[in-house]
């Protein structure tokens, strides 16, 4: 099997190893009757049928726990996880590098977690400081009473001179084909008469596109590191893995603190004092290796945001109706 094929076999093998593990927390005795066939069980699950051998006559508590982790897939290795991610991400990520791996909550299932408390909390937020997207026109009473005279004349001034430019390309719109400008211009109007629509596209496609920044931190992590020896594309999507998962966790605390306090986005300026101790800890650089390479990755990360930003906008006005 070609490169990755480790990776493979331990991510299977932890699966394997923490599906008997919760098998095991409820097993029957070795011996006793499969309820399934009857026949005697010689191991947490039944050899003639296949069936799980366990005792399921338990609390609600019990069901709701079982419930959440099917789910979530977290076990008991989430308790030594979150805190070493808090405290020692560097430490985590190095031990997973080094093979050290049952102990935590595998990196990918850990983001996608952490992605899903990200949503969640920011819809709680949203919903708890609604906005009203609707724009009022100019000739609103409500909007005149808020200007001045000068401002009321400046604006009849512009709309005169927008009418008379309007007119003068009348004749020409009506002779020309219906192509991609009159696509964006309708989507443009039914946007700003149906907000909603554009914000509900933008969302949907947000939780994709959130996807896309572990491939683009990693490929943003490889030049900074091109000239280090033993630093794989591997070991910076597990780096990503792990610091984006903060970085959720931090937003996520940000959006239910903010829903009691204000001020809970001071909490943000952790984020960069993690990525530092994360990633001095990881590749082993100096304080001013680590801070220089911080310098272009937050550049980096800022023009894939803006990039990826500009297309959930392009996307949202593609989808109003």
């Amino acid at each position: 099997m070609g490169m990755g094929a480790p990776e493979l076999d331990a991510a299977t093998a932890d699966a394997i190893a923490g599906e008997i593990g919760r098998a095991s927390k409820h097993a029957l005795p070795i011996g006793a009757p499969c309820p399934n066939c009857g026949t005697p069980l010689q191991g947490a699950w039944c050899h003639a049928c296949g069936q799980k051998g366990e005792e399921y006559h338990r609390s609600i508590w019990h069901l709701i726990a079982e419930a959440f982790e099917g789910l979530t897939h977290v076990d008991g290795r989430v308790w030594k996880t979150l805190p070493r991610l808090i405290v020692r991400p560097g430490q985590l990520t190095r031990d997973y590098l080094d093979g050290h791996r049952a102990s935590q909550i595998p990196p990918f299932r850990l983001f996608l977690v952490a992605l899903l408390l990200v949503f969640v909390a920011g819809g709680l937020s949203v919903s708890a400081n609604p906005t009203d997207f609707k724009m009022r026109p100019i000739s609103d009473p409500r909007t005149l009473a808020k200007m001045s005279p000068s401002d009321r004349a400046d604006i009849d001034a512009a709309m005169k001179q927008i009418r008379a430019a309007s007119a003068e390309k009348a004749v020409l719109a009506v002779h020309a084909p219906a192509g991609s400008k009159a696509f964006w211009t309708t989507q443009v109007r039914n946007a700003l008469d149906n907000p909603e629509s554009v914000i509900a596209a933008m969302e949907q496609w947000g939780h994709r596109l959130a996807f896309l920044m572990l491939p683009i931190a990693a490929l943003l992590l490889a030049p900074l590191f091109a000239f280090r020896r033993g630093v794989y594309l591997f070991d910076h999507l597990i780096f990503s893995m792990h610091s984006l998962s903060f970085q959720g966790l931090l937003l996520t605390l940000v959006f239910l603190v903010g829903l009691a306090v204000q001020g809970a986005a001071w909490l943000l300026v952790l984020a960069p004092v993690h990525l530092f101790v994360h990633m001095r800890r990881t590749y082993g650089t100096g304080a001013f290796g680590t801070l220089w390479r911080m310098v272009l990755l937050f550049i980096g990360s800022t023009i894939a945001v803006s990039v990826l930003l500009v297309g959930l906008i392009i996307i949202g006005l593609a989808s109003a109706h």
